[in-house]
């Protein structure tokens, strides 16, 4: 496998905690001489140090004036990628071992291969695993056993958790940005996956990359039935836009 540069866009509201443990492990568990990557933290207008902090560190980042959202987020980080891999990554995530080096063979593993995604402990669809563990450091150990390289654990779906998508350049050349107008966030994902297997490729998620998510830290913040509007909104844009149920692939 070639060694391309993968630009990891982390858009980010307020969740330095969670950003500099994503960072930590990214750092701790990627072979930059293996799979060379660069950050790109987009900052949705925080309040709590974030850009101050990856000044500091020499980390890139986009600081924008207010919380856009994870769509315009990501597609402002985007832009000013240089990869010829790219990652929309969830602040809430952390990294383990071989999870960027298994996501980028499944991604080169064949030649219509456009994306692809990890499985994790908190997912909709197929992409949740059921490891029991007590701790992070347990969960750890579990993702250091899991992520053995292996074809044989990667599998085509129709659709990948907007969570951790690491797709190539061309496909964003050909495919364009996210959707806006699922801003602030939800099936943005879905609406990205669908367009993309419209443009003929395949979606892989790999069983070979088990990742940790803390689940919904950003709308964690947001009054419950605020939230719950949100998704119907905006699965009622994807139904108006499409004219499906995005429900009928979220377990395929």
């Amino acid at each position: 496998m070639s060694r391309k540069l993968t630009s990891i866009i982390i858009p980010t509201y307020n969740g330095l905690g969670l950003l500099r443990r994503l960072i930590d492990s990214i750092r701790e568990h990627t072979d930059d001489r293996e799979t060379p990557y660069e950050l790109i933290v987009v900052d949705n207008g925080s309040a709590d140090g974030t850009c101050e902090w990856c000044a500091e560190r020499r980390i890139s980042f986009v600081s924008l004036g207010g919380n856009t959202g994870f769509p315009t987020a990501c597609n402002k980080g985007l832009r000013v990628a240089a990869g010829e891999r790219l990652m929309l990554l969830n602040n809430d995530i952390v990294a383990t071992p071989n999870w960027l080096t298994n996501l980028a063979a499944g991604l080169e593993q064949e030649q219509g291969i456009g994306l692809t995604g990890p499985i994790t402990n908190y997912a909709s669809g197929l992409q949740q695993a059921d490891y029991r563990f007590d701790s992070l450091e347990q969960f750890m150990r579990i993702a250091s056993d899991v992520n053995r390289p292996d074809a044989g654990k990667r599998m085509r779906v129709m659709r990948i958790v907007g969570l951790c998508m690491l797709f190539k350049r061309e496909v964003y050349e050909k495919v364009g940005e996210l959707d806006e107008r699922f801003s602030p966030g939800h099936y943005e994902d879905d609406d990205y996956c669908l367009r993309i297997r419209m443009s003929g490729y395949s979606l892989v998620m790999c069983k070979d990359a088990l990742v940790y998510h803390e689940g919904s830290a950003s709308f964690r913040r947001t009054d419950s039935e605020e939230v719950e509007r949100l998704i119907e909104r905006n699965r009622q844009l994807f139904i108006d836009k499409w004219g499906i149920d995005p429900g009928t692939f979220i377990g395929t």
